[in-house]
């Protein structure tokens, strides 16, 4: 099992704590480094003395630059381009994944209601990243 490095967008504090808390339950090694915003992720990707992460999780609803808009802004950028992005969204508008998925993400997760529900679903998703042949290289 390697060691995961994401790079967390999200606006909301609750969110953001609650991701943290499933990821180290089931794997306290991983990375996280939180941004608040589109505009604070992009300063944080472009950050020289900052590693790029292995995967990016994305909010579509934010302030000053919403998801789709980091979205295309990331996926138009060479050094960028290919960070597999997952968005994780309380979203679940058809059009909105569409517009996403035509972007380049790597995955649209829908937040649940129920903690358990989302727990399970984060857990899935890291599992998933942690085996994942691209990751490894």
């Amino acid at each position: 099992m390697s060691t995961l490095s994401f790079l967390l967008i999200e606006d909301d504090e609750i969110e953001r704590m609650k991701f943290q808390r499933v990821v180290s339950k089931y794997e306290p090694n991983h990375i996280i480094v939180e941004a608040t915003n589109g505009e604070e992720a992009l300063e944080i990707l472009n950050d020289d003395n900052q590693p790029l992460p292995d995967i990016i999780l994305l909010d579509l609803n934010m302030p000053k630059m919403n998801g789709i808009e980091f979205l295309t802004l990331l996926k138009n950028h060479d050094r960028f381009k290919y960070l597999p992005t997952i968005v994780l969204s309380t979203s679940n508008n058809h059009q909105d994944l569409l517009e996403c998925y035509k972007t380049g993400i790597a995955g649209y997760i829908v937040k649940p209601l129920k903690y358990e529900d989302y727990a399970l679903k984060i857990q899935s998703m890291v599992s998933y990243w942690e085996s994942n042949e691209l990751i490894k290289g």
